[in-house]
C-alpha cells in the first residue's frame, strides 16, 4: 500500500509531496479536508503508529480553543477528536508497505524520502 492523506490547503504537506513526486510514486492521496478519514483507515495508521497520541497534532488551531492542553487526554479521546476534526490528524500521513511516517519533521520527511528511493530500487 502506498497512500498519503494530506491536506491539499496545506503547503507544508504540498511542499513534502512535491519532494517526493507522491503522484509519479504511485501514491494515492487522500485530501482529509474533502474526503474524511474513517474510523478503520485511523485504525491501520494505529496499528502502525503504536498509538493515537502518536498522530494527533497539538498544532491545531482547536487545540487551543478547545483548552485541550489543560485536560489529560486519553487514546480513546485522541481518536474521537481525531475523527470528529480532521485538524487534529498530524499530517501529512505516508503509508508505504508496512511502514508509516508521521508529520513533517525533517527526519520524518527524509526518512520518507529514503523508503520511497528503496521501493524504487526494488
Amino acid at each position: 500500500m502506498k497512500k498519503i492523506y494530506c491536506l491539499s490547503t496545506c503547503s507544508t504537506c504540498n511542499r513534502i509531496l512535491d519532494e517526493i513526486a507522491a503522484e509519479k510514486k504511485g501514491f494515492t492521496l487522500q485530501d482529509i479536508k474533502t474526503e474524511k478519514i474513517t474510523p478503520a483507515q485511523l485504525d491501520e495508521m494505529k496499528d502502525k503508529a503504536g498509538s493515537y497520541e502518536a498522530l494527533f497534532s497539538r498544532r491545531a488551531l482547536k487545540y487551543k480553543e478547545l483548552g485541550l492542553r489543560d485536560k489529560q487526554l486519553t487514546e480513546k479521546d485522541y481518536r474521537r477528536l481525531i475523527l470528529e476534526e480532521y485538524t487534529f490528524l498530524k499530517r501529512p500521513v505516508a503509508i508505504l508497505g508496512g511502514k508509516i511516517f508521521v508529520g513533517s519533521e525533517k527526519k520524518t520527511v527524509e526518512a520518507l524520502k529514503s523508503a520511497v528511493i528503496g521501493q524504487r530500487e526494488k
